[in-house]
Order: structure tokens, then C-alpha cells, then sequence
């Protein structure tokens, strides 16, 4: 201890206080985390939007359970309603405004095991055991695909593109390897002659997850304000083609969707060059 007539020197002057800001710094850490934790409405999770996730998952692990007894159309339909629990519990959280980090990651749990690992076990039973390694080999590619889309997915969950995914989302490209299954099943479209066919369409929808091609999000659509009445017509239209063949009409919508992503990626980068064709058109002129 010093006496009164000496001055402590800047060195003990500096340990002192690094001594005292240290286990405040830490304190003060602790109390924000903890605040964090056990602000009002964010100390458990909320029941209401995780029921729904609850739903995808448990419909996720039938649809495997189900490809495992060779009951490939009832596998096949509990991935489509994954599909339906899936699109519910995000817009559900948003209009009862209980979104959280637990439900987010919640969610890409579920969505791994409802469109990565059920889509590719039950297109494997189903169309890919007998061609042995590289049936296996298809089916893991798409559920690497899948984990892969989902951990990007998460990186870029603060993207202010909203309208746009990067890259097949995983429900679609589970839509369409589940619609081949189930159309398959109703049609009769299966058989050692096309089994290569669903492995490479299998391995073609693993990779188009993981492109940077752009697909519309439909956030954009809301139920709030006032549509052209032709719009309602062809919802009315597109109900009546599902009603007469669903797994055909469900199948052939999510391929459409699938391609469209390339498609307008090739639209995009051609309008540049039409850009440029021009004004060298109008230079030439001048």
C-alpha cells in the first residue's frame, strides 16, 4: 500500500485497472447473454410455429420409415405434406410475430431430414438398389446437396433478396424426386430400363441446390390486397389439371420450376449482350 506522499507510476496505474476491467468485462458479457436469453418472450420457445416444424420432421421420418417397407406412395405423399407444414410455420411465426433463432435452426434441422435424407432414401428403395454402388452414390450426392443448400441458406439469412432463392430450394427438388416417385408408382414408370434415369435426375437436382442459379421465392405474394380476376381463374384452372392427375400434374409443376431457375439465368445474361448489340447498332449508325 502506498503512502500518502507517493505516487503510484503509470505501469501500476495500468495493471490495476486491467485487473479491475477484466472480471467486469466478463460480467458485463455474461449479463448481456443472459439478458438476451431471458428477455420477455425469448426465455423458452415458442409452441405455436415449432408444432408445425414438428409436423415436417415427423412426416420427414415417415417418409423414410415408409420407403424402408416399400410403401413408396405413402412415403412419397408425407414429403409433400412435409412440404405444406414447411410453408406454414414461417409465415405462421411472421403474422403471430414469434420468430426466433431456436425456430430457424429448427427448421433447417427438420428441412434436412424432410427434403435431404427422406427424398434420397426413399428415391434409393424405390427406383436405385439395383445399380448397386452408384444408386447409393446418386442418393448421398443429392442429401450432401441438400446440407449443403441449407448451411448457404442459413449463411445468407440476413441477404436483403427476399425475392429470390440461390440455388433450387430443398422442398422443391424434394417435390419433384417425390413426384417422380409417386407418379412412378401410379403410372407404372419404373423398371431396370429407367433406373439410371431417376439417378441421374436424383443427381441433377442435388447439384442444381447448390448452383447460383436464381429462383423466384414467391414472398412477394401476399393475401391481402385485390388480384386481377384472371388470376383467380387460373388458380381455379391449375386446381382442376392437379385434381385430374395429381402426382402427374405435381410432378410436371415442379419440374417446370426446376428449370426455372436456369432458364432465367440464361435470360439474364443474355440481355447484356442484346444491350451491347444495340448500341453497337446505333454507333454504326452515327
Amino acid at each position: 500500500m502506498l503512502s500518502p506522499d507517493q505516487t503510484p507510476d503509470t505501469d501500476e496505474l495500468e495493471r490495476a485497472a486491467e485487473s479491475i476491467e477484466a472480471p467486469l468485462a466478463s460480467l458485463v458479457g455474461d449479463y448481456e447473454e443472459a439478458d438476451a436469453q431471458n428477455a420477455p418472450r425469448a426465455s423458452g420457445i415458442f409452441l405455436l410455429p415449432n408444432l408445425f416444424t414438428s409436423g415436417a420432421l415427423f412426416c420427414g421420418f415417415y417418409a423414410i420409415i415408409a420407403g424402408m417397407q416399400g410403401d413408396f406412395y405413402a412415403g412419397a405423399v408425407a414429403i409433400l405434406v412435409a412440404m405444406i407444414f414447411d410453408g406454414l410455420d414461417g409465415r405462421v411465426a411472421r403474422m403471430t410475430q414469434t420468430s426466433s433463432a431456436f425456430g430457424a435452426q429448427y427448421d433447417s434441422l427438420s428441412d434436412m431430414v424432410s427434403f435431404g435424407l427422406a427424398p434420397a432414401l426413399l428415391t434409393f428403395n424405390w427406383a436405385l438398389t439395383g445399380l448397386g454402388k452408384v444408386g447409393w452414390v446418386a442418393a448421398f450426392v443429392y442429401a450432401a446437396c441438400a446440407a449443403l443448400r441449407l448451411a448457404r441458406f442459413n449463411a445468407q439469412m440476413e441477404s436483403d433478396d427476399t425475392t429470390h432463392f440461390t440455388g433450387l430450394a430443398s422442398p422443391a427438388a424434394a417435390a419433384t424426386a417425390a413426384g417422380l416417385v409417386w407418379m412412378g408408382q401410379t403410372h407404372g414408370w419404373a423398371g431396370p430400363a429407367l433406373d439410371w434415369v431417376h439417378a441421374l435426375l436424383l443427381t441433377t437436382l442435388g447439384f442444381l441446390m447448390i448452383s447460383r442459379f436464381p429462383y423466384s421465392s414467391f414472398k412477394s405474394i401476399t393475401f391481402d390486397r385485390r388480384v386481377p380476376f384472371v388470376r383467380m381463374l387460373l388458380v381455379v384452372a391449375m386446381l382442376g389439371l392437379i385434381a385430374l392427375d395429381p402426382p402427374l400434374a405435381i410432378w410436371g409443376l415442379s419440374v417446370i420450376y426446376a428449370l426455372s431457375g436456369p432458364l432465367q439465368y440464361l435470360r439474364s445474361a443474355d440481355q447484356p449482350r442484346q444491350e451491347g448489340t444495340r448500341n453497337h447498332e446505333k454507333t454504326d449508325l452515327h
